[in-house]
């Protein structure tokens, strides 16, 4: 039987942070569960990022895909105006690089662009198609 017992906004930011925390920590069944009981994959946080920005910005690479396999969009920018795959970039996170550039991710969004990210830090040879 399920629970529909709506969430105060105290609640409803609980939930979201403590999915936020799974996202950076890449505890990515759990995440799941909680996408599988209604929170939305682009929910943002207030800084404005998303699951997949922390996920992709801490090198979860299996949570990534799990994100975009459900239809996280890659190119919801921060507060910083920051994009999944520059954070990506700026980490040297190579293998979320992959996954999110297959996915579609806009290379010439945010500040810095991943084009710009990729530049400064020597992995323009990730870009290439």
């Amino acid at each position: 039987m399920t629970n529909n017992i709506p969430l105060n906004d105290e609640q409803a930011g609980r939930v979201v942070a403590l999915a936020m925390d799974l996202a950076r920590e890449g505890n990515t069944s759990e995440l799941a569960e909680f996408l599988d009981h209604g929170l939305q994959v682009d929910v943002l946080d207030s800084d404005r990022n998303t699951l997949l920005m922390l996920a992709a910005y801490h090198g979860q690479e299996e949570t990534v895909a799990m994100l975009l396999e459900r239809g996280a969009n890659p190119d919801i920018r921060n507060v910083r105006d920051q994009s999944p795959i520059a954070g990506a970039l700026f980490k040297g996170e190579d293998a979320v690089v992959t996954k999110l550039l297959a996915a579609g991710a806009d290379l010439d969004a945010g500040t810095p662009t991943a084009r710009d990210a990729a530049k400064m830090f020597g992995r323009e040879h990730l870009l290439e198609k």
